[in-house]
């Protein structure tokens, strides 16, 4: 991964854990529900610019439907991290300045704004051990015996 390549692109340095976490799993999806944007090499550029240009994001901001938070690169600005299945959107909010010290955000499909003053990487292990709980999310997920899908199983 050109990490120089893709934070030049998208204007900012990304947390530490994350950079770890797409070296680890180049694919991940938590229990067939929550899928994590990893980029990929050679398509640095491309997640850069699905980053800043998140148009669902953009769309609820104009309508006034985000709760203050405002898309990157505005700053402080959220940037999308992982989805899940039924439209659950999972952001870092890009302020402070360190990106190892941004909080995760997540806008559950009903409309939820939730914010955990922890990474991604706490984050969904938190959510995976069912120590966070994420107002808004399925009850069922994780279920009890949950999944987790990387590169070597198969992803139809």
């Amino acid at each position: 991964m050109d990490w120089a390549a893709l934070e030049a692109d998208l204007g900012t340095a990304l947390p530490s854990d994350f950079r770890s976490l797409a070296a680890a799993y180049p694919i991940l999806v938590v229990d067939d529900f929550l899928k994590v944007s990893v980029p990929r090499p050679g398509a640095e550029a491309s997640w850069a610019s699905e980053s800043r240009e998140d148009e669902i994001l953009q769309d609820l901001y104009e309508m006034g439907d985000t709760e203050g938070y405002v898309p990157f690169p505005q700053p402080g600005g959220l940037i999308c991290w992982a989805e899940s299945n039924s439209g659950d959107s999972f952001y870092w909010r890009t302020s402070p300045a360190d990106p190892d010290a941004w909080p995760v955000v997540v806008r559950t499909d009903n409309g939820d704004w939730s914010e955990f003053p922890v990474g991604a990487v706490e984050f969904l292990a938190d959510v995976y051990r069912r120590t966070l709980d994420v107002p808004g999310l399925p009850r069922d997920f994780p279920g009890d015996d949950p999944k987790v899908l990387g590169l070597s199983d198969r992803i139809d």
